[in-house]
């Protein structure tokens, strides 16, 4: 049925029509009822998005979310049932939620088919326990439940106004010591990293950084200093290369950092590939899309490692893309994961040429990619103070380790940063690495999972070639892993 001929709830009109046109309404209402159609059919062709886009509000209103916590029905997962109106995005809400809850989805069943939205979530915590934190659980009813943001029209996934920091993200081609650059530069310009994640994948790089007024402790907000700050940054991502193509943003805003950067490397291409080599596809994740011309689908089926917010990076992508899913059934209990979406561009139609479906390929392989990090995983927690992550990432590089990935947060005045670095040349990190490095931070607590001789025989081949390298004080505390991370 054409949307103008919808027959829509009584009170609607009032909804959509406001005051002025209610009064027009009104005078029109003692006249004859081919009048009264005709002003209808008036207001139907001049506002029917408007009116569609009311209709929607009032039917998501009208039927708020319905979250159901079950403990009880399965033995070894929490059962998590989320109802609502349906809506574009709706999906990686919830998935998000639950993803930044760092719980681990290991089944999932979605249905969104029309106008509702129906999911099921099998999750665990990071022990592969049941959730049985009531904290946790409280979190994700309000969350998800009918009073939250889930409802609201200011979504975690978008921006927000924030005036404790200000947010810098980065792209650019990957490098050896870009980190160590980058940090340095803003600790000359009295910048103060306090969160930070940075991603490397396919030669590129980018970072979201939250940084600090050195004196103030608050945002940056001088036009002129943060005109400097993006002019110096960009300089660095670019470095001798003028043709090299790098971007620097400088906001007050907050976004979800990891959707952040698959948006940014999305937008920096870093899905094109420049090799098919044989050995290298046959280590990407498998995936495939195919279309169901009955049902004017296109079905998208993905065999990959499995890894936390593996679910996250797919959907987030699909997205992005412009694809809704409307049916979707994700198996991950084993250290495979299957998942199978029922897919169609935001326009109706289901994927429509061979280029269209190599594309959605690509961009699939790299959302899985980017958060795969080889290497030594180092984690540092010391006091925080200006100039601890120029530090950090000098010593790195003194020592011929670029940073594949990199997450930097603080908490009540401690630094918590995690690394994963390998060496220069993209081998494993050598023993006499570690112990060089010893040597340099002083006293400290140092743990190294895996023998000297795994470290140098371990994986050759990396999908994350270079990034960013860098010292620190006696006082930090640092872990050393060998583990290939999926976090």
């Amino acid at each position: 049925m054409d949307s103008s001929h919808r027959a829509y709830p009584m009170g609607f009109w009032s909804i959509v029509l406001g005051r002025e046109n209610q009064e027009n309404f009104a005078v029109a209402d003692h006249k004859s009822s081919t009048t009264i159609m005709a002003y209808i059919s008036k207001v139907n062709m001049s506002f029917s998005d408007d009116m569609d886009d009311e209709y929607g509000k009032l039917f998501r209103r009208m039927h708020p979310p319905r979250v159901v916590i079950d403990n009880e029905s399965c033995k070894n997962a929490t059962v998590i049932r989320v109802d609502s109106a349906n809506k574009h995005g709706i999906l990686l809400e919830v998935v998000q939620v639950l993803t930044d809850l760092n719980l681990i989805i290991t089944k999932a069943y979605i249905s969104s088919d029309g106008e509702w939205f129906m999911d099921v979530f099998y999750v665990t915590d990071q022990e592969g326990n049941k959730v049985t934190d009531e904290g946790i659980l409280d979190y994700i009813l309000k969350s998800l439940g009918p009073e939250s943001r889930f409802t609201s029209s200011m979504r975690s996934v978008g921006v927000k106004p924030s005036m404790d920091h200000t947010a810098i993200e980065l792209t650019g081609c990957d490098r050896p010591g870009l980190l160590s650059e980058v940090s340095a530069v803003l600790t000359h310009l009295k910048c103060n990293v306090v969160n930070a994640e940075v991603w490397t994948h396919n030669t590129r790089a980018a970072s979201v950084m939250h940084v600090t007024d050195e004196e103030t402790g608050g945002a940056i907000t001088d036009p002129e200093r943060l005109s400097r700050i993006k002019k110096l940054l960009c300089n660095v991502l670019k470095g001798s290369s003028k043709s090299s193509q790098a971007k620097t943003v400088v906001s007050h805003g907050i976004t979800h950092t990891a959707r952040r950067l698959h948006q940014m490397m999305f937008d920096d291409r870093d899905y094109d590939r420049a090799d098919d080599d044989a050995l290298v596809r046959n280590k990407r994740p498998n995936v495939k899309v195919v279309n169901w011309h009955d049902k004017d689908y296109s079905v998208v089926t993905i065999r990959s490692k499995d890894r936390p917010k593996l679910l996250f990076d797919t959907v987030c992508t699909l997205t992005d893309m412009q694809y809704v899913v409307f049916h979707a059934n994700i198996d991950a209990e084993g250290p495979e994961a299957y998942q199978e979406y029922y897919i169609r561009h935001i326009d109706g139609s289901p994927v429509k040429s061979d280029a269209e479906r190599e594309r959605v390929i690509q961009c699939l392989e790299a959302a899985i990619e980017r958060r795969v990090s080889e290497g030594l995983k180092l984690e540092l927690c010391t006091t925080d103070r200006v100039g601890l992550l120029s530090d950090v990432t000098r010593i790195f590089r003194e020592n011929s380790l670029t940073v594949t990935r990199a997450e930097v947060t603080t908490k009540a005045g401690k630094a918590i940063n995690t690394f994963y670095v390998r060496d220069a040349s993209g081998y494993p990190v050598d023993s006499k690495t570690i112990d060089s490095i010893r040597q340099a931070i002083g006293q400290t607590i140092l743990k190294v999972k895996g023998s000297p001789e795994e470290l140098k025989n371990g994986p050759q081949e990396s999908p994350t070639r270079f990034l960013f390298g860098g010292l620190f004080k006696s006082r930090s505390f640092v872990n050393f892993g060998l583990v290939r991370s999926y976090s």
